[in-house]
């Protein structure tokens, strides 16, 4: 992901997410040096992922696939590719959070074998006050 690639990457966000990242959340990250990256598919973006990772650990920020592209294997593409490059960084786990709420996105990581480890209680924005945050964590090997 470069910050030409962000106005169609914010435009994916916005139209998946009732709260979704700002322009600003995405090149703040491009900025600190998160391992941003995108997919592309008939030249066009069909998903991206933010992560950041340190020595030990790696923290997906951000997996999201464009809704004409989801329910196609993009998504276990993308945590494939951010698995993989934490492990060649050296991450011994991969932590993310993920809203209660998003079941298929919870069927994703649990199918790569992630597990709850704990809830951060009114993590994120919701419609109606704030919905927890699910922590999941993976331990690569």
């Amino acid at each position: 992901m470069t910050a030409a690639d962000l106005d169609a990457v914010v435009e994916i966000e916005q139209s998946i997410y009732p709260h979704p990242w700002t322009r600003s959340n995405f090149s703040d990250s491009l900025a600190a040096g998160y391992q941003c990256s995108i997919v592309e598919c008939g030249g066009k973006i069909a998903g991206y992922s933010v992560v950041m990772i340190a020595p030990e650990e790696a923290h997906l920020l951000n997996l999201s696939i464009a809704p004409p592209w989801q329910r196609r294997g993009f998504g276990r593409e993308v945590l494939d590719f951010v698995l993989r490059l934490a492990r060649e960084r050296g991450a011994h786990q991969v932590l993310l959070e993920v809203r209660p709420s998003n079941e298929v996105a919870r069927a994703l990581y649990a199918a790569a074998g992630f597990s709850e480890i704990a809830r951060r209680r009114d993590y994120y924005p919701a419609g109606a006050g704030r919905e927890d945050a699910v922590v999941l964590q993976l331990e690569l090997r």
